[in-house]
C-alpha cells in the first residue's frame, strides 16, 4: 500500500520495525539564519570582553550597586545570546510518522530556526523560538479526526488528540501535505 510521494519531494518512505516510516524534513530555515548568528558570534566577543571589565571592577571592589545589576542584565542578554546562537546552526530535526497500525506514532522534530516577522502574535514568536520535541501516538479514534484544513495562509494537516489540535507536516508544502493525507486515508481506512 506505498505510493510514492509527489515528484521532487524530500518527503521518504521507509521501514522502522516492520512498520512504514514517513520521514518529512522542515526545510533549511533560510541562509538570514546565518547571518543573523554571524552577527551573534561577533557580538558575544564585544559581550565577553564587557562582562569581563564589568567583573573585574565588581572583584576589585570598585563596582558599585549599578554595575552589578548591569552585570545581571548583561549576563541573562550572553545566555539568550548563546542559546540563539546554538539554534541557528543546530540541525533540524525532521518529523517523523510511523504507522504502526492501529496506532499512528508522531514525532515532531525540532524545526530549523527560521527568521519570519510576519508573526501574528508575541506568544507564536516565543514559540518558534524555543520548539518542543514531541511524541504523540494517536489512537484509532484520535485517527477519525485527521483532517487537511484548507486555510488562508495554506492548507494545514491536523488530527485532534482530547483537546489539542496537532498540526503535523508544518515543513512540507501544500502539495506534499495533501499527498500525505490521502497516504494516511489509504493506509487508515
Amino acid at each position: 500500500m506505498c505510493s510514492l510521494p509527489p515528484e521532487g519531494s524530500q518527503i521518504i518512505i521507509d521501514n522502522l520495525n516492520g512498520h512504514q516510516l514517513v520521514v518529512v524534513p522542515h526545510g533549511s530555515g533560510g541562509v538570514m539564519r546565518y547571518f543573523i548568528g554571524l552577527f551573534l558570534l561577533f557580538w558575544m566577543g564585544g559581550w565577553f570582553m564587557g562582562f569581563t571589565s564589568a567583573f573585574t571592577q565588581i572583584a576589585s571592589g570598585e563596582g558599585g550597586a549599578f554595575l552589578i545589576f548591569w552585570l545581571g542584565g548583561w549576563s541573562i542578554g550572553g545566555i539568550f545570546a548563546g542559546y540563539m546562537i546554538y539554534r541557528v546552526f543546530r540541525k533540524s530535526i525532521p518529523e517523523q510518522i510511523l504507522l504502526n497500525r492501529p496506532a499512528l506514532s508522531l514525532d515532531t522534530g525540532i524545526p530549523p530556526l527560521k527568521m519570519n516577522f510576519g508573526f501574528t502574535n508575541q506568544k507564536e514568536y516565543w514559540k518558534s523560538l524555543f520548539p518542543k520535541r514531541k511524541r504523540l501516538e494517536f489512537t484509532p479514534t484520535d485517527l477519525k479526526t485527521l483532517i487537511l484544513r484548507e486555510t488562508n495562509g495554506g492548507n494545514r494537516l491536523t488530527i485532534d488528540k482530547g483537546s489539542d489540535r496537532i498540526e503535523f507536516a508544518i515543513g512540507a508544502s501544500e502539495v506534499e501535505r495533501e499527498w500525505l493525507y490521502s497516504y494516511l486515508k489509504k493506509n487508515y481506512s
